[in-house]
């Protein structure tokens, strides 16, 4: 585990947002692929679902600790 000093820059921040975003978007697709073959009360629907809830609270902790990392940056920051 990093010791307190360890953070991610702004730039990281930005570019790691970039990635889940789009990683998000990807795996909506595929959730609504996979709903529309096997219908929303599937396993497979559900797990997709699950996935999609868990990047969602992924991204909330990363926005704040996106916040901790560089408290002098104003607005919405990098993962909303």
């Amino acid at each position: 585990m990093p010791d307190d000093s360890s953070f991610l820059t702004r730039e990281e921040h930005q570019h790691l947002a970039d990635e889940l975003r789009a990683t998000e978007a990807r795996m909506r697709e595929l959730c609504d692929l996979t709903t529309d073959i096997y219908g929303p009360n599937h396993r497979v629907s559900f797990s997709f679902q699950k996935l999609l809830d868990a990047l969602g609270r992924l991204m909330a902790d990363l926005q704040v600790q996106a916040g901790h990392d560089s408290p002098q940056t104003d607005g919405e920051g990098p993962y909303v």
